[in-house]
């Protein structure tokens, strides 16, 4: 049995698309990040930009044709000899070294959508991975409404719209609900107004 594939490793995707909606956008840039259920990082996998004609680049919605232009994504994608298939198979055999199959859930910022295209688009990726998913907008919600003057995530991001910067992020912000709300002092019951412990 391979020693680094374990059950309780996490899969952090996330995916830069053409658009929001999978059944008329695409995948341009998947990378994937290993990390234990102490949110440590085991292995960076693949930062994968995939080829896609002109066509499908000028048919890109206007959020997405700009920050992928200024960040340089669209030209990698012109230059890219990677195909989504090829793609997939790259991203599938890396989970594969550190995961068992339908034991491991998918984690990331709105998740739910980079699943849509996954599903889509990489569907042997997708179905290897868990049902479950961990999203940490969900967590970010919840504490902003729970302990809405208690914890508030510091603002940390670059605003790259690139895929290995958006994981690590994901996991320093879950790092840091974890670390504040997720323990004994976190969990006592405070004011929902101020933040303050409720006295028992």
């Amino acid at each position: 049995m391979n020693p680094k594939r374990k059950k309780t490793n996490l899969v952090w995707i996330d995916l830069e698309m053409t658009g929001l909606d999978p059944e008329t956008c695409t995948i341009l840039e998947i990378c994937i990040v290993i990390t234990n259920s102490n949110l440590e990082v085991v292995a960076m996998g693949p930062s994968i930009t995939v080829h896609h004609s002109e066509k499908v680049l000028r048919s890109m919605e206007p959020w997405s044709r700009l920050h992928h232009e200024k960040s340089g994504l669209t030209e990698e994608c012109r230059v890219s000899r990677v195909s989504l298939k090829k793609a997939e198979e790259m991203a599938l055999k890396f989970v594969k070294t550190y995961c068992t199959v339908k034991s491991t859930p998918l984690c990331g910022n709105s998740i739910w959508q980079d699943r849509r295209f996954l599903a889509k688009y990489m569907p042997k990726l997708e179905s290897y991975l868990h049902y479950r998913i961990i999203d940490v907008s969900s967590v970010k919600e919840l504490v902003s409404r729970w302990y809405p003057a208690r914890y508030k995530m510091p603002s940390t991001k670059n605003q790259s719209h690139r895929a290995a910067e958006d994981i690590l992020e994901s996991i320093e912000e879950l790092k840091y609900y974890r670390s504040k709300v997720f323990t004994s002092a976190g969990r006592r019951s405070v004011n929902m107004h101020t933040g303050e412990p409720v006295p028992k």
